[in-house]
């Protein structure tokens, strides 16, 4: 029988957005997962990532960025970013608390996501670690516009997982970045992924796809845990 969702509002500054946690039995981890700049916490990638994730025994919340909330197409700013992620964390860790549970609390995301969750660790949010489902490295065909100063400064256990034709991330140059972050860091490589991890030649639904990538992640967490 699976978890159920349940459903509230997070409070990020002066608005609130719309956040869910599922907790399974006795979770090891909680992983806190924010959405791509595109798309939102329902989208269905989204889902059938953290219902894989709930499946191996992980607890997870699942929240929008403000701009998203607002219906906007821009997303937001780092500082309003950052403060949405902020709040995540202190709602996840408050979430856990509340059923006795001292266990770590993991943030996660898609792309944008996943970038802004770097940037509020190197501004000093606590994780235990982070996971990158398809980091934004650089915009497609420009590789000389890297956005990777902050990472050498983030020692938590950082997962890469990168699709090989992933346009938003040169494999050389991704590779280059992770080895001078250092053993913190791990890249893994799905095999013909594009930015979305699709397989070219292979149709499976979004929810399929994200489902496909909670195995390595919640192996990763529990090997590093």
């Amino acid at each position: 029988m699976s978890a159920a969702e349940t459903d509230f509002r997070l409070e990020v500054g002066d608005v609130t957005v719309t956040a869910a946690y599922v907790r399974p039995a006795n979770p090891s981890a909680t992983v806190v997962v924010a959405h791509g700049a595109g798309a939102g916490m329902e989208h269905p990638f989204l889902h059938g990532f953290t219902d894989g994730l709930n499946a191996l025994g992980l607890a997870t919340l699942r929240f929008n960025f403000p701009y998203r909330e607002a219906g906007r197409k821009f997303p937001d700013l780092p500082p309003a970013a950052i403060a949405a992620w902020r709040a995540a964390m202190a709602a996840a860790a408050e979430q856990a608390e509340g059923h006795g549970d001292t266990g770590p609390v993991w943030a996660a995301g898609k792309s944008f996501g996943g970038r802004m969750a770097s940037m509020a660790v190197a501004e000093g949010m606590e994780a235990a670690g982070l996971v990158y489902l398809g980091y934004p490295l650089h915009p497609p065909g420009k590789p000389d516009k890297l956005r990777d100063e902050h990472l050498y400064g983030v020692t938590v256990p950082m997962l890469f997982l990168q699709g090989s034709r992933d346009t938003f991330a040169t494999p050389g140059i991704l590779a280059d970045v992770v080895s001078r972050i250092g053993p913190s860091a791990v890249l893994q490589w799905v095999e013909g992924g594009d930015h979305s991890f699709a397989v070219a030649g292979v149709k499976r639904p979004a929810a399929e796809v994200g489902a496909s990538l909670a195995g390595p992640v919640a192996d990763f967490i529990r090997n590093v845990s």
